[in-house]
């Protein structure tokens, strides 16, 4: 790869753009595809700073990490040391198991993840073998020839071979906000990185016109490699890795305080060092959920994969919570509440009646121009028919759509006429801007007030019977080779081109069920008022408060936080007006999600809670959406909100389930090692206990979530956690309690058989909690998952059988009379029932009106 390391060190922006193809070896029809491949495999992938995932092996060494594995570890040194070797052993078996389960779980979610992230890779319009080809991104190498229009995330750095009104924003690089013009041409050697008026770079992105580039440098060797370091941000916390955080903080608290309090108060009672240390320390590890981070990959990746089978592609993980969490939805009407098939229903002239030579005109404006793909355009050239001929006109030029004139015109050449003819069509209000006069049926006649008036009356009847609107107008103008935007002046106004787009088949009901799940649902658009407001009315959305763009333009800040809340409907919003509406609305305390496909959603996408695209929007769009939707449905997003809504509610189910009895157990062990003359448990038991609990927790993920937990937003609430913590934890420690009781009073049990009884009695209420609280109806009307219920089952068999199987001793564990496990029987049982009883009590305190707010 000798000529591309040359070009790319050098300033090929100061050399033509024939000496940069050269230096690469290409041409202005792009390389073969063999060639291509040679050329990735020295390049290497067009990526930058995202690397392969790591190796199995790097995978599961990552696990001993974990701090609380580094505890154990150490643990295991300390007894080594001091000659215990089985129990270093027994510590270290531990260890090996629990990494491996966990590794076992994130690197099977990590893999289902790239898997479906491949689904929505990025593609280029390359050529290749002089042909116009779809290119993974990722395959992109030096000499590549790059078509790009409006919408195209800039895949390298680059020459532009031509281009066409083209506009880059380049804010990702230069933190210039508006876009610059680039052209062909030299730039100086000097010139700086927005000085470069001939190079476009990767990172940014296409705002109108179109161009045609070739790659010079990819992947690590782009300006946005360079200084990635640089302008790189931390994505901003969402609310359920804040929550993790602080429950992060709040275990961390717990854990100190009684392993402190322990180890000194074991010192004090003249316990030996050593002992007293393991102990403390297996008490630390017994506290915290160690299987949380794994527990929470594998419950969002399959939530991941239950949604992707379901239509839904998630692109970043964290943002299932908050799809759960989303209590406001923002969408533009277009194809999400319409068909998005736009059929195009009259094209008259300027007094209301049918005109050929209007559509006519349509045609060749559709037809011809190359720009961005749209669906209006779509529509007319959908409506051509078998007797049209358009083969009289030939394409002069083009003024590409920006949206800033709203508007785009073609210029045509007609055979043997003198004159080449400018026909623009956007926005009526746009086009009548660029107008001096309106065609009549008599001829051409002054644009005056009362024109104007006249047509604007139209336009809003057309509207309110539900029929977008768009302007047509043309000029004549003598023959040359090519054109500008101040061309598009003294146009005369020919007509209007009308479109119908319905609503969906049964959208109503679609929004009803968003509503009962708790989620109202905004209109931003930049179409007419009087548009959004006749179909907010046919779908059953209120339409009462409706804030266009020209009114939100005089609104500050704070005016918008006071009126955005109680708005229905924005129209005729500015592009750029999105992202306020956004910002003001997450102001207001709503979690929300903003679904968008536009050049101009970015913005909007990337301050919502939940930015949502679909398959078939740009680049820019896609890439700053946490979430692509195969299909333009809301069903498909309904879908998606309840499977969010049952992975956050598995993950709280783990949290719940491991905080209370790891709460109340360690509690209880805690008290017990300062009463009894031995410890209550030793330090391999309490680690296999909380290996063997921790079991079943890894089937949540599976598990059936009851209803009502669906049936509305949720959101973290650590006081919650707390206080489910405390509550739930006092009922464990209190039958702990008499389980101690009965076997130091009852059974007069020595230290071995109390610490097995104990240790059975332990795990059983551990597992049996996991069937109480994984519902907040009672345990029999709501099922477990098969795989939930099994290991359940299993590992209840296990601990049972635990005391006769071979190599108990080594736990210390010996077998127990018929009368203990009887006790131990009904021990469970009791508790069972004060645990339902708990959260009868529990859940109706919290959903007390005026006490709490819910988890």
């Amino acid at each position: 790869m000798e000529r591309e390391q040359v070009s790319a060190d050098s300033a090929y922006w100061s050399v033509p753009a024939e000496t940069v193809l050269a230096r690469l070896g290409s041409t202005q029809s792009g390389l073969s595809s063999s060639e291509a491949q040679v050329r990735l495999r020295k390049a290497g992938p067009n990526l930058i700073g995202r690397k392969a995932g790591p190796s199995p092996i790097v995978a599961f060494l990552q696990q001993f990490r974990s701090p609380l594995v580094l505890i154990l570890i150490f643990a295991a040194i300390v007894s080594a040391f001091i000659g215990e070797g089985s129990e270093a052993v027994i510590i270290g078996i531990i260890v090996l198991a629990s990494c491996v389960l966990s590794f076992t779980q994130e690197y099977g979610a990590s893999k289902a993840m790239q898997a479906l992230t491949a689904q929505i890779a990025r593609k280029a319009v390359v050529l290749r073998n002089g042909e116009e080809a779809n290119v993974a991104v990722e395959e992109i190498v030096p000499g590549d020839v790059i078509r790009l229009s409006a919408g195209n995330l800039i895949p390298a750095d680059g020459v532009l071979l031509e281009a066409r009104d083209f506009n880059v924003s380049e804010a990702a690089l230069t933190g210039e906000t508006f876009p610059v013009v680039k052209t062909p041409g030299i730039s100086a050697v000097q010139a700086q990185l927005g000085q470069r008026a001939n190079a476009v770079f990767t990172g940014t992105s296409v705002r109108s016109g179109t161009a045609t580039m070739v790659a010079v440098c990819t992947g690590e060797r782009t300006e946005f490699a360079a200084i990635a370091g640089a302008i790189a941000h931390a994505a901003p916390e969402t609310e359920f890795a804040r929550g993790i955080r602080r429950f992060g903080y709040l275990m961390t608290e717990i854990m100190l305080v009684i392993v402190i309090i322990v180890f000194f108060a074991n010192l004090l009672l003249h316990r030996p060092a050593v002992d007293s240390l393991l102990f403390s320390l297996a008490i630390a590890v017994g506290l915290t959920p160690e299987l949380l981070p794994a527990i929470i990959s594998v419950t969002l990746a399959r939530g991941a994969r239950t949604m992707a089978a379901r239509g839904v592609i998630v692109r970043r993980l964290d943002a299932i919570e908050n799809l759960g969490s989303m209590d406001l939805l923002c969408t533009d009407k277009t194809g999400t509440l319409t068909e998005g098939t736009i059929r195009l229903d009259g094209c008259r002239d300027v007094d209301g009646a049918d005109s050929p030579r209007v559509r006519q005109w349509a045609l060749l404006n559709a037809t011809l121009q190359s720009g961005m793909a749209n669906p209006l355009d779509q529509g007319i050239a959908a409506s051509k028919r078998l007797d049209d001929d358009l083969s009289t006109h030939a394409k002069v030029d083009e003024i590409p759509y920006d949206f800033i004139r709203k508007r785009l015109s073609v210029i045509v050449r007609q055979k043997d006429a003198g004159d080449d003819l400018l026909i623009c069509k956007g926005a009526v209000q746009n086009v009548l801007e660029a107008c001096s006069s309106v065609l009549t049926g008599t001829g051409e006649q002054p644009l005056g007030e009362r024109e104007a008036r006249i047509i604007d009356e139209k336009v809003r009847g057309w509207c309110m019977q539900g029929l977008r609107v768009l302007g047509l107008a043309v000029r004549h103008l003598p023959q040359r080779a090519s054109y500008r935007r101040e061309d598009e002046a003294g146009l005369a106004f020919a007509g209007f081109l009308l479109f119908l787009d319905p609503p969906k088949a049964g959208m109503a009901e679609t929004l009803k069920s968003l509503a009962h799940r708790g989620i109202r649902v905004k209109v931003i658009s930049g179409d007419n008022r009087h548009v959004a407001e006749h179909l907010a009315e046919i779908v059953g959305l209120p339409h009462l408060n409706i804030l266009t763009g020209g009114e939100l333009a005089k609104l500050t800040k704070e005016a918008l936080f006071a009126r955005v809340g109680s708005t229905d409907i924005f129209a005729e919003i500015d592009p750029n007006q999105k992202e306020r509406i956004i910002s003001a609305l997450r102001r207001r305390g709503h979690v929300v999600g903003y679904l968008g496909d536009g050049i101009n959603d970015a913005p909007a996408m990337h301050e919502a809670d939940v930015g949502i695209s679909v398959d078939g929007a740009v680049d820019v769009a896609r890439e700053a959406a946490d979430m692509i939707l195969l299909q333009r449905d809301l069903d498909v997003l309904l879908r998606g909100i309840d499977e969010g809504r049952r992975t956050f509610a598995n993950t709280m189910k783990y949290i719940a389930v491991t905080t209370s009895a790891n709460f109340g157990n360690m509690v209880s062990m805690a008290f017990a090692s300062l009463a009894l003359p031995f410890l209550p448990l030793l330090a391999p038991q309490i680690l296999l206990n909380n290996f063997l609990s921790d079991v079943p927790s890894l089937a949540i993920a599976t598990d059936n979530v009851d209803a009502d937990l669906v049936r509305m937003p949720r959101r973290w609430d650590i006081s919650f956690v707390r206080r489910f913590m405390v509550a739930f934890g006092l009922v464990s420690s209190a039958f702990d309690f008499a389980t101690f009781a009965f076997l130091i009073l009852l059974a007069e049990a020595t230290a071995q058989v109390f610490q097995t009884a104990w240790f059975i009695e332990s795990l059983l209420t551990e597992l049996a909690i996991v069937l109480v609280v994984r519902t907040r109806k009672p345990l029999w009307k709501s099922a477990p998952s098969a795989l939930l219920s099994w290991l359940t089952l299993g590992v209840t068999m296990l601990a049972i059988a635990i005391p006769y199987l071979p190599g108990a001793d080594w736990f210390g564990f010996v077998p127990l009379s018929a009368p203990i496990m009887a006790g131990l029987a009904a021990i469970t049982l009791a508790y069972l029932a004060a645990s339902e009883a708990m959260k009868v009590w529990f859940f109706g305190r919290e959903r007390h009106p005026g006490k709490r707010h819910r988890s």
